[in-house]
């Protein structure tokens, strides 16, 4: 996939990048980071492309390529999926060039904030406003089903992770959807072992693996505080003697 109005190859951005490493102005490397952005978009790699962005963002000059709009779009978009709460909080919505722009993209500002605040209906609402905008990017479309899916994902994940259990009928409420899609979500993202959770069919309750998580967690720590003590018994024996 290229950049056909400009005769750009973005699969050559790898090599680009390569010989850009050896050697260069601030300024090419600078530029370089909006396109390699863009080629990691286009292969699905939105981590890479979300450091890329918010990395350029402040000193964004690849105006040929994109403008600064299109630059805090792709930012938002690929952060939303990869970041974690805190590092969306400090690199996203505190970020200063960003925040200016996020002023005029509304609907964007809204998609962003309705997750990190965990209003399940109005980022429902917010990720449906996206997806024309996905649909028909260039770089996105292809991927656009899928980043829709791994959002959806992303914000259940996020909201049972509070809980040990929960009703489906409650997270239907907050999603402002039926039950019955929630359930058909869950049962798929659950087969294909991206939501760590079971569902009790009688009683309608999502009971979630955090009991194991903390259980491991713990074994854990008591082996490499086992192995730890062994090693400060041996030690010990040795100043000793």
């Amino acid at each position: 996939m290229g950049i056909a109005q400009l005769g750009i190859d973005l699969f050559g951005i790898p090599r680009i990048n390569n010989t850009s490493s050896r050697g260069g102005d601030w300024d090419r490397k600078n530029r370089l980071k909006a396109y390699e952005g863009l080629y990691c978009l286009s292969v699905r790699d939105f981590k890479k492309a979300a450091d890329l962005f918010l990395d350029s963002s402040s000193t964004f000059t690849s105006t040929e390529l994109m403008t600064y709009e299109q630059l805090v779009f792709y930012s938002v978009i690929s952060s939303m999926l990869t970041l974690d709460r805190n590092d969306i909080r400090e690199k996203v919505i505190k970020g200063a060039e960003i925040q200016e722009q996020l002023h005029i993209q509304k609907e964007l500002h809204d998609y962003l904030t309705s997750l990190y605040d965990c209003n399940y209906a109005e980022f429902f609402v917010g990720l449906n406003n996206m997806e024309p905008r996905l649909k028909y990017d260039r770089f996105l479309a292809p991927h656009y089903i899928y980043y829709c899916r791994a959002m959806r994902t992303k914000a259940y994940k996020q909201l049972i992770s509070s809980y040990s259990s929960i009703n489906l009928k409650y997270i239907a409420e907050l999603f402002n959807v039926t039950e019955e899609y929630i359930d058909k979500e869950f049962h798929q993202l659950i087969a294909t072992g991206q939501l760590s959770c079971k569902i009790d069919g009688v009683s309608g309750v999502v009971e979630t693996s955090q009991a194991d998580t903390h259980t491991h967690k713990y074994t854990e720590f008591v082996k490499h505080s086992d192995i730890l003590l062994n090693r400060i018994q041996k030690l010990s024996h040795v100043i000793n003697n």
